[in-house]
């Protein structure tokens, strides 16, 4: 603990910021995972909840019923109920309007597809910024230790001392950056990897449930005409 607190001491102001900047990244990444896992785990228990209610609705036809379950306050973190909505709504829509039940549903269709888009984009808040961060973390460490090679030349100079061993400390701690650095951007890069594979999965489910729920309305169409 001793040897850090010298070494901290040693490091030039430009080192100081760069390892600021790196920490502050760090935890960046962990607060990000760690709210994102909890919006993920919360739209994913709430969407269980809600196909299972809603099914019966679906195969019923009542349109009415289940857009108000889906909008209901309980599933408010749901991805599946955003889409869901969007498509029920638009078919309530058109069939209001008296539109061709083909038109209806390519309708339907194009309102789910934008609330999809819509909800990934939500999903991905901060994953630029994080994959930002596991690109060039390792270059913020490597201008910290090239700043603190350039003071340990530079101080060499100014005592007139010579060798490596006049330089050698200097050097080492320097090089505490990089290593800092890559730490730093290995974390983010399992984060960033970790939330994306979360969110495929969450946007196949909205694509899947839109279909089906297409479908059976579709189906229902189909034995009434």
């Amino acid at each position: 603990m001793g040897d850090l607190h010298e070494m901290w001491e040693q490091m030039g102001i430009v080192v100081k910021v760069v390892v600021f900047s790196l920490l502050f990244m760090s935890m960046y990444s962990f607060g990000l995972g760690i709210e994102r896992s909890m919006v993920f785990s919360m739209a994913k228990k709430q969407s269980t909840i809600l196909l299972r209610l809603i099914s019966k609705l679906w195969q019923e036809g009542k349109i009415d019923e289940s857009i108000k379950l889906a909008s209901d306050k309980r599933f408010k973190n749901s991805h599946l109920a955003k889409v869901l909505v969007a498509g029920l709504n638009e078919l309530q829509f058109q069939a209001d309007n008296n539109a061709p039940y083909s038109e209806q549903v390519e309708s339907a269709k194009r309102a789910i597809d934008r609330a999809t888009i819509k909800g990934v984009q939500e999903f991905k808040r901060g994953m630029s910024t994080l994959a930002t961060i596991g690109s060039t973390g390792p270059f913020v460490g490597l201008f910290g230790t090239v700043i603190g090679i350039i003071n340990a030349f530079a101080s060499m100079g100014e005592t007139g001392s010579g060798g490596i061993g006049a330089v050698a400390s200097g050097i080492a701690e320097a090089l505490y950056a990089t290593g800092f650095g890559i730490l730093v951007a290995v974390i983010a890069v399992w984060v960033f990897n970790a939330l994306l594979n979360r969110i495929e999965i969450f946007t196949g489910e909205m694509a899947n449930a839109s279909s089906t729920l297409l479908d059976h309305f579709i189906k229902l169409k189909n034995k009434g005409a």
